[in-house]
């Protein structure tokens, strides 16, 4: 018991997440919703908090250089503390708000290249690993925007890429 005890605070044959997305496409101001699924491991699993975050891929510059790094811009805690026993199964049912400054990812159901979304899931586990789960997620533009995008088009204009600075 105390070798799994140990494994476990390493991250092995401890607790599993997965988050199912009732639906990944999502506009600003709407939300997203699903449910975190919690599968215990080989031994009991304090969980300090469940948090879902939106993620995304900036361009970085500094210094004659530019990379890509993820930034995360929007986070809720959808579980505080709680007790996992092994292979428990738990789901845990939530609905994040998008916010309204949310980039948009896909326009005319394509996908705008350099931009990338996703959904990502931590388990914050007491004297362990914390585990985590990233879910692609696609924002469409709003109805309004789209009405823009349509007047630049009929203009000539095209959408091909697109990509966010850090700021």
């Amino acid at each position: 018991m105390v070798f799994k005890k140990m494994m476990s605070a390493f991250g092995v044959g401890g607790p599993s997440v997965d988050t199912v997305l009732t639906n990944p496409n999502t506009r600003p101001g709407l939300s997203l919703d699903g449910q975190v699924n919690l599968v215990g491991g080989e031994t009991q699993a304090n969980i300090e908090q469940v948090v879902l975050s939106l993620v995304t891929r900036v361009e970085i510059e500094g210094h004659d250089t530019e990379y890509a790094g993820t930034v995360e811009f929007h986070r809720m805690v959808v579980s505080g503390p709680l007790e996992l026993a092994p292979k428990q199964q738990l789901a845990i049912p939530f609905q994040l708000p998008v916010p309204w400054e949310t980039p948009i990812t896909d326009v005319y159901g394509q996908r705008l290249r350099g931009m990338t979304m996703g959904l990502r899931t931590e388990l914050a586990i007491a004297r362990a690993v914390d585990k985590s789960d990233l879910d692609h997620v696609a924002v469409h533009p709003l109805p309004v925007h789209e009405r823009i995008l349509d007047a630049f088009q009929r203009l000539g204009f095209r959408f091909k890429n697109a990509d966010l600075e850090r700021g």
